[in-house]
């Protein structure tokens, strides 16, 4: 067996057909009317809701338009994630394009933290700046908007963040879920800023929708309604963009063609995450803005050269974690801890640690001059990091986040208080199984149901993201071939095929499943399909996120010597086993008898040498509760192979020697041989045959006729039994081939009974 590394989520029905997939797709997500799904399939930027529909926005337009006329310098206040970079150059381009004087400014992450700060606001105040617009942050800014109104300056806030519990009383607040008339509450910051351009403009601003695109799926708002309308039509814009900036990101990445929500989501938005995550974020934002290209392709390098430095900060960091951690990966809640790291990427470690363990993971950054902890929580699906930590929340300086992601500060010592704490809820909350992550499967395929066609199916319901994600498809087949790939051999490729169809399915990082995964088994694998194009040939193929092999599993290592050296499969839960007494099997590794019950409690069971006969072999297989049977046996003397002498060989011999009178065995065996042809171990075995029937005495080397011997068949005989079933062994359990062999150890499984069969699950 390999067991999957997720809970597998069926939650389809079995009966389908092409049609009904995308049906199925779309019930899934609680789409069902005709005008439903014609509005989610063909998204329309008629669909966008009014401007004016949220609070506030009346104000605000006239509030800039009056600066504007005045000639106010307006500062645009914005934040230093891929959301917040791409809020603050949509609303800087809308102001420019209106002739507004307009600057932004992005606090640094390390010296000023999130959102509005006094300092920032008196520091504006002093350069002259009456009006502040907030860009995706200030609502929760109450003590910075008392601050504004006592310098004269007047706020808007536009945000998307949860509401406090105290409004900020700013000029005006644009905020979808401020506002009962405004039908969708789920805008990015960058698509609330989009709006209020819309309503600057008094048009749709079609030129900004690459820039909405960005922000929203970096993200990670839910892709639905207006905002599946603004990605849809943003993702466009990205493809066609005459952004020097965006032009050269794409070039330096590789991005040719059409621009979609993984390549913005997997490489341009992380590359604008990561100058805000070491430094300060003015770069990304400039990158975004300049219409100089020798600029664009400077700052792009920059911005890339970061990208690499982030991840290395973080490979670092990870690698840190882990060994600071030890066997406390064990605990039910992960907190680790140290001096000098950065807090800036400790979210994406965070996530690392959660794939990696399964369970929820704080990761804090330590000041040793205020011993305070600063960091980042990531958990899993069933544990409430925002809910569990409020439970404790006086141990916190600062918190905040949601049910899957926080962000937070505490005294030093308190980490320790901390960690026990949220290890005691999740002993109380949490069940063994909830540690897995959940893995929803839309529907089982066949291979011969995997087609281009299906695949642009499934394609009509892109932009996937969050509350709309790529579906996840269960298909089970035997792999015609499994390669290990990459530089590391360290994924996994391989070549699906019944009857009527072939699919590729590659695994990326699961390498080390190679060695649990034996020829021709049954494998179930979990994945998404996609197109792979080269050459200009297009095939449909899968890309694996979680498989296993749920039936036993046969390893055919016969031959095998120097078993040590050649042994790749996994050492845990491993014995070996003999029926002939051998007490040396392979370094470190148990060896025990085949009658011994201690064989019950192993996984996996190396076989090191072949049995007497096959009801051995049955007894092992019916009793034994191993995943994973490793037959590493060879031959001696090879019964298989020579001939067993026939009733005319012993008839003969039987008349030479009652004319002969006697036959010396050692001497005459040899003669024998030369004059018949026959083999000397063939005459010494009929020898043993006829003396184990009483047909002979054998004295001092002398075989002589029995001259009263009672009538015997041949088959009576020890000898003869143990070389026909010596025969068979080999026969069956030697030189079968693959195929042969597991079809008999099936054969046996299913003859032993049904209590049998239900007693060894998925064992042998």
């Amino acid at each position: 067996m390999l067991k999957s590394k997720m809970n597998w989520d069926f939650t389809y029905s079995s009966d389908h057909s092409e049609d009904d997939l995308i049906n199925e797709l779309l019930r899934q997500r609680n789409i069902r009317t005709e005008e439903e799904k014609d509005k989610f399939l063909h998204p329309s930027l008629s669909m966008l809701h009014d401007p004016f529909l949220i609070n506030g926005m009346r104000k605000a337009v006239n509030r800039v338009k009056e600066a504007i006329d005045a000639g106010e310098s307006i500062l645009v206040f914005g934040d230093y994630d891929a959301d917040g970079v791409s809020s603050t150059a949509l609303m800087m381009e809308c102001l420019g394009s209106m002739g507004a004087e307009c600057e932004y400014y992005i606090p640094n992450r390390f010296t000023e933290g999130y959102g509005p700060n006094e300092t920032a606001f008196r520091l504006a105040y002093q350069q002259g700046y009456s009006l502040i617009i907030t860009v995706d942050n200030g609502i929760a800014a109450a003590h910075e908007a008392k601050v504004a109104r006592e310098l004269g300056i007047d706020l808007i806030i536009t945000d998307h963040h949860e509401i406090q519990n105290e409004l900020p009383d700013a000029f005006t607040i644009l905020h979808p879920k401020t506002s009962v008339k405004y039908p969708f509450h789920e805008l990015a910051g960058v698509g609330v800023a989009f709006k209020f351009a819309h309503a600057l403009l008094g048009e749709h601003p079609a030129h900004l929708l690459d820039l909405v695109a960005l922000g929203t799926v970096a993200d990670l708002v839910p892709l639905q309604e207006e905002n599946r309308v603004l990605v849809t039509y943003g993702l466009e814009g990205l493809t066609k963009t005459r952004r020097p900036g965006l032009q050269a990101i794409k070039k330096l990445n590789n991005i040719e063609g059409y621009v979609d929500e993984e390549a913005v989501g997997f490489m341009i938005g992380p590359r604008l995450n990561a100058v805000g995550r070491l430094q300060d974020a003015s770069p990304a934002v400039d990158l975004l803005l300049t219409k100089d290209p020798e600029e664009a392709e400077e700052l792009a390098e920059f911005v890339q050269e970061l990208n690499k430095e982030r991840q290395q900060i973080v490979q670092d960091i990870a690698a840190e974690a882990e060994t600071i951690l030890g066997s406390s990966t064990e605990d039910e809640v992960i907190v680790v801890a140290r001096a000098g790291w950065n807090p800036g990427v400790l979210g994406i470690v965070a996530s690392k640690l959660v794939r990696k363990f399964d369970r929820p993971a704080i990761v804090l950054s330590i000041d040793e001059e205020t011993q305070q902890a600063k960091g980042s929580a990531r958990s899993i699906d069933a544990y409430d990091m925002f809910g569990n930590c409020m439970e404790v929340r006086d141990l916190f300086l600062h918190f905040g986040g949601d049910a899957q992601a926080a962000g937070m500060t505490l005294s030093l010592e308190n980490v320790d208080t901390l960690r026990s704490e949220l290890c005691r809820l999740a002993k109380e909350k949490l069940k063994p199984e909830d540690y897995q992550q959940s893995l929803g499967i839309t529907m089982s395929l066949t291979l011969e149901e995997v087609t281009i066609k299906q695949i642009e199916f499934i394609n009509q319901l892109r932009p996937f993201g969050m509350a709309n994600p790529k579906p996840y498809f269960h298909i089970k087949n035997k792999a015609k071939e499994i390669r290990l790939i990459g530089s590391k051999k360290n994924h996994l490729k391989f070549t699906l095929e019944d009857d009527k169809a072939r699919l590729d399915a590659i695994a990326f990082g699961r390498g080390e499943a190679y060695a649990y995964i034996a020829p021709q088994s049954p494998i179930e694998f979990v994945g998404q399909l996609s197109i792979n194009e080269w050459n200009g040939m297009r095939k449909p193929q899968l890309m694996v996120e979680d498989l296993a092999v749920n039936h036993w599993q046969l390893f055919d290592m016969r031959g095998t010597k120097h078993l040590s050296k050649h042994f790749q499969g996994p050492m845990d839960d491993l014995a070996c086993v003999s029926f002939s007494g051998l007490q040396q099997g392979m370094d470190g590794v148990p060896v025990f008898s085949f009658t011994d019950e201690t064989v019950k409690n192993y996984r996996s069971l190396i076989v090191l040498d072949l049995p007497e006969n096959l009801d051995q072999m049955r007894d092992l297989l019916t009793s034994a509760q191993a995943d994973r049977l490793y037959l590493t046996y060879s031959i001696e003397g090879d019964a298989f192979m020579q001939t067993l002498p026939t009733r005319e060989h012993f008839k003969y011999f039987y008349g030479m020697l009652k004319k002969k009178g006697s036959f010396n065995i050692e001497k005459d065996s040899v003669l024998l041989s030369r004059h018949k042809g026959w083999q000397v171990d063939s005459i010494k075995f009929i020898c043993n045959v006829f003396f184990d029937l009483d047909f002979v005495t054998m004295k001092d080397g002398y075989l002589r006729v029995n001259k009263q011997p009672e009538q015997k068949d041949l088959t009576e005989s020890r000898t003869y039994q143990k070389r026909q079933e010596q025969i068979e062994v080999e026969k069956t359990l030697y030189y079968s081939t693959y195929r042969e062999l597991r079809e008999w150890i099936e054969a046996q499984l299913e003859s032993a009974g049904p209590n049998v069969k239900e007693e060894i699950g998925h064992g042998l």
